[in-house]
Formats: structure tokens, sequence, C-alpha cells
């Protein structure tokens, strides 16, 4: 079975574990979101990419779900003692070995996707992964902040804002102009199932739905698509979601996102069980919708997720 799932970070790598675990024969391609990446002290910082190679290879900081294991932070208390900032994004010093080799290589000529092809060959992730494009794209997100309003990194909001304020509008800079990476379109209409994870639908998958040609290969595709809803009992499971949301204009609720996605992209929505009752809303709408447990508090639970979006998936066939 060829599954392709469009992935983010700390959602998405968590439940592209438990996929693994439910089809552990399965051919995975991850398109992973480019928009979070961020250049810092002259390095290419690919945040969503990393989570999930990290993830996948064993190498991830699992209490935080983001970041290397066992890390120091000798490097950033240097940086910050000379007065270089910015000092609110946390690299580690493992974590800054991986953006070294990434920006040499880069700088060397090839394009992000051979870079992470190679940097996978250390860690072993168990699935193809690939970035949305190899173009550059940064997510913006403006704000009001002190009265006026200005436009920040994504990584900004997220981090050092701590989502704290409203966004009112979001936009992936650069996608516009953007090709998919070589293999994306291929590894779509090939697909036998298509997933949306639990990521969050602005900033992570709408991102990647966002890079021309992505949005219409997944429409185009043969295979079912199917999505989990990352939004639960009308709040987001983590994450700043429900502020994203707001400001495209789209209720944080599992039913909203679905409809967001729409018919002409999913087949299948699972929601939580919390929200059962908007399976009717969601069905009614032409997208096939069933209500389980989409908790991922362990393995365990969340291969139970992942089994039930292929049993949905194979409903929809």
């Amino acid at each position: 079975m060829r599954i392709v799932v469009l992935a983010g970070g700390i959602g998405g790598a968590r439940f592209l574990r438990g996929l693994k675990s439910a089809a552990p024969d399965a051919d995975i391609t991850v398109i992973g979101n480019t928009g979070d990446d961020i250049h810092l002290f002259g390095l290419k910082v690919c945040p969503d990419l990393d989570t999930v190679m990290y993830t996948l290879g064993g190498g991830i900081n699992e209490d935080q779900g983001w970041g290397r294991a066992d890390e120091s932070f000798t490097v950033k208390e240097e940086l910050a003692a000379y007065g270089v900032g910015p000092t609110w994004f946390g690299l580690g010093d493992r974590d800054f070995a991986t953006h070294i080799v990434r920006t040499q290589m880069l700088g060397a000529g090839y394009p992000l996707s051979a870079v992470t092809e190679a940097l996978c060959d250390r860690w072993k992730p168990g699935v193809r992964l690939l970035p949305m494009s190899d173009d550059r794209i940064e997510t913006h997100v403006a704000v009001e902040e002190g009265g006026e309003r200005r436009v920040v990194h994504f990584q900004e909001y997220w981090v050092r804002m701590r989502a704290s304020t409203d966004a009112l509008a979001v936009v992936p800079v650069g996608a516009d102009q953007a090709k998919p990476a070589p293999g994306v379109l291929e590894a779509l209409a090939a697909a036998d199932v298509i997933l949306f994870p639990p990521s969050n639908p602005v900033v992570s998958v709408g991102t990647i739905l966002s890079v021309p040609g992505i949005r219409e290969a997944v429409a185009a595709a043969s295979a079912p698509v199917v999505g989990l809803s990352p939004i639960v009992g009308g709040a987001p499971v983590r994450g700043m979601a429900d502020k994203v949301l707001a400001a495209v204009g789209v209720e944080s609720t599992a039913a909203a996102v679905a409809l967001h996605y729409g018919t002409g992209l999913l087949d299948g929505w699972l929601v939580d069980t919390t929200d059962a009752a908007a399976v009717a809303e969601v069905e009614a709408a032409g997208i096939r919708c069933r209500a389980v447990p989409l908790m991922m508090t362990d393995l365990e639970a969340t291969a139970l997720m992942a089994r039930e979006a292929l049993a949905l998936a194979e409903e929809t066939r």
C-alpha cells in the first residue's frame, strides 16, 4: 500500500509513528511543510522536516516534541553573551549540527529535497520524506502589537509571542511562485491513500496545499483522501490552530475544519468521540465521517487512529 501524508511538525510526526506501527509494510511518503522554515545565525532551519526526521529516527526530545534528546545549549549561551539574537529561538548544540550540514549543502548547490534525503540517510525514519518545495517559502502572520499592525515570521508569532495576540492574516510568502519538490506530484498520483494528519490546517497542511499544483494533485488523485481533526471539543489539542483558523474565517470546530478543506479534497473525516455530534453536519456536506478517539496519548492509541483512518479510506474507495 502506498500512503502519502501531508505533515506538519509535532502532531504530524507523532501520527506518522502510529501509522508506521499500524501499517508496517506500507510504502509511506511524507510531504513536509517548509513554511515554518527560518534563517537563523546564517543557517537554514527546517523545524517541521527535522521534527519528522528526529521523531521517526529516534532522536527527538519526547517531552517537548521538538528538538534533540539529550541536548545542551552552549552555543546558544555563547551567542547570547556576544549579544547576538534572536534569543527567543532555542537551537541546541546537536540541532545546530543538522542546520550546519543543511546550509553547507544548500550553499554547494544541492536542492532542499536532495539535502533532506541526505540527512535522512543518517536518521533512517522509515518513510520517504519530501519537502513540499525546494523553493523558499516562509509563513508570515499579521498581528497588532503595541497599537501597531505589523507582520512577523510564523516562528516569532508562535515561539516569541506564544500566539498571545490574534492573528489578523496568515500569508505563505513565496508560495505562489513556488513549485512542488521533485517526487511530490508523482507520489500523490500513485498513492493508494492520502492522509491529512491532525496537523494545523492553516500553517501546516494549508501551507503545503498553497504550493501551486499540490492542491490540484490531491483533488485529482484517484486515492481516497482522509483527514483527522486537530480540533477536539472546540479547541486545538496543542498549538495555536484556533488563532490562525480565526484569521482565515473558520471556526475552531471539528466540522468547520472539515468544511474548510471541503469536498473537493476530502472523502473522509475523523472526529473525536467528544465531537460525535459533528458527524451529521460533515456527512451532510458530502464527506463521510466517523467519531473515534483522537488523542495521541501513546503509540497504541495513535496506531488505532491510523487504522481507523485507513479503514475509512477503504469505505470511501
